[in-house]
């Protein structure tokens, strides 16, 4: 069938997301991904370069009579983050990403796009082959893995690039250059816990917490919109401290940079209080629609019941094989950790108001056959500041007898407000679209400070379209910004060529 999206102008940027929609790139499988755009360079006579870590580099001389000018880098990323709606029937490894135009955007509705980064690589791509475009020489860095763990940027060599200036594209906000990004720091959590049987007068139940908008961990943090998982902990301590929970699974997140829509929790209780259950399921429900009201309105919380643990009637048949539960002392300690960890906002930047500096999210949640993990993701527009709140958070759960670490950290992006390049990007800006535009620092973890780190002459910047709801089902781009940012690259490049 054809695409809702070869309708769409400009035709080369959307006629290379559409492929970039049809090739499944969850991180950590790019390759399918990579080997296409490597046969499409190789076909046009784009030098195409994959180094030892699997980062996509390609590479095009400058226009004739540009030589002698300094090289240009555009970068972003191939994976994407693959969220779904509960009961959506969609495989990240194999399908491709279903795609709809409405009131000017472009949406997944039960999925995520991938506009972050697709849209950023596609107008890369557009650039390379972009007939009449007057550019210096052209670098195009493709990064691995961006969205789990930034092994990409991490692992790219020293000398790798020869461009003196880099324009990052996976910003989401149209009107506004990037000049400085959080790091990040990971947590993980680990507690292997003893099991026993749940007493036969025991009835089985499902918790579940759901309708939640999700969304990315950095840039939507700051919103006050529920988190699944720590709902969850917080009605099951609720719970406990009226009567005995036996504790058997609980699940919830799927990304540690995404904000958690949905969590679950199967627990036993006694048959006269399981029967009693939806009352209290229905104050709480009742108590969280108030609460976000204007943040998550859609919050929903309810119980189902089965019969007991070992009853092999039961109709869900992963249910069949339960009938033990965790102590309620290890029970007490993880729900405590969970319910109080650090999570959301902890500080606000002092030199960028109304911008967060530092902030945590609990992403990612389970408990199966005794053994409990949990994952959050800290962020910090200063190094120090998330080592610290990492710290921290390691500190609370060791002091729940609970084993934790600090992984995968990478540097922030420190502003340089006299950039050279910032300063050609506003005059290009202006002159395209009458007005300056705004400067910004995200709290989200773009690649420019590992790349800082490898290639520190570098001048960099970072601008993109207006996209919505990163990392979370209902992902879209507006199809007017997307042609803004393209104008606004041709643009800019053509100015370096001149410059």
């Amino acid at each position: 069938m054809p695409s809702p999206l070869n309708n769409l102008q400009p035709h080369s940027v959307w006629s290379h997301f559409a492929a970039l929609c049809e090739i499944p790139r969850p991180s950590l499988r790019e390759a399918a991904l990579r080997e296409h755009l490597v046969e499409w360079a190789q076909s046009r006579g784009i030098n195409a370069i994959v180094d030892k870590v699997g980062n996509l580099i390609l590479k095009k001389p400058a226009s004739p009579g540009c030589e002698g000018q300094p090289g240009v880098i555009m970068q972003g990323h191939l994976d994407m983050v693959c969220q779904a709606n509960t009961g959506t029937a969609h495989d990240f490894e194999h399908d491709a990403i279903r795609v709809a135009v409405r009131d000017g955007w472009v949406i997944a509705k039960d999925t995520t796009l991938g506009a972050d980064n697709g849209i950023g690589v596609a107008l890369a791509l557009a650039a390379l082959e972009e007939p009449g475009l007057t550019h210096p020489s052209l670098e195009v860095l493709l990064t691995i893995n961006e969205e789990c763990g930034m092994d990409g940027a991490r692992g790219l060599a020293t000398g790798t690039l020869h461009g003196k200036t880099l324009i990052n594209l996976d910003t989401e906000e149209w009107g506004h250059f990037y000049l400085g990004c959080a790091g990040g720091i990971d947590v993980g959590v680990r507690h292997e816990c003893t099991q026993g049987k749940v007493p036969p007068d025991y009835a089985l139940l499902r918790f579940e917490v759901s309708g939640l908008r999700g969304g990315h961990s950095g840039i939507d943090i700051h919103l006050g919109r529920g988190n699944a998982i720590k709902l969850l902990a917080e009605a099951l301590r609720d719970l406990s401290a009226h009567t005995d929970v036996r504790l058997i699974e609980m699940k919830g997140g799927t990304a540690r940079n995404a904000i958690p829509r949905e969590a679950y929790a199967v627990c036993a209780l006694s048959e006269t209080m399981a029967a009693s259950i939806d009352e209290w399921v229905r104050h709480r429900h009742e108590a969280w629609q108030a609460r976000f009201a204007e943040a998550d309105a859609n919050v929903f919380f309810m119980c189902e019941h089965y019969d007991t643990p070992t009853d092999t009637s039961i109709a869900h048949a992963e249910y069949a094989s339960f009938g033990k539960s965790i102590p309620n002392a290890e029970r007490g300690r993880i729900l405590a950790f969970l319910d109080i960890a650090a999570n959301g906002v902890s500080r606000i930047s002092d030199d960028f108001p109304g911008v967060t500096d530092t902030s945590s999210n609990l992403g990612v949640v389970a408990l199966e056959q005794g053994m409990f993990k949990a994952t959050f993701k800290v962020r910090s527009l200063q190094d120090a500041h998330a080592d610290a709140l990492a710290d921290k958070l390691v500190s609370y759960a060791n002091a729940h007898d609970l084993q934790s670490w600090k992984d995968g950290g990478y540097p922030g992006w420190t502003p340089n407000p006299s950039s050279p390049l910032l300063d050609l990007c506003q005059q290009v800006y202006t002159a395209q679209f009458g007005q300056p535009a705004g400067l910004q620092v995200i709290h989200a973890g773009l690649e420019c400070g590992l790349l800082a780190a490898s290639h520190p002459h570098l001048d960099m910047i970072s601008f993109g379209p207006d996209i919505r709801g990163a990392h979370a089902p209902g992902e879209s781009v507006e199809i007017a910004s997307v042609a803004r940012c393209w104008q606004l690259l041709k643009a800019v490049l053509q100015a370096l060529a001149k410059a």
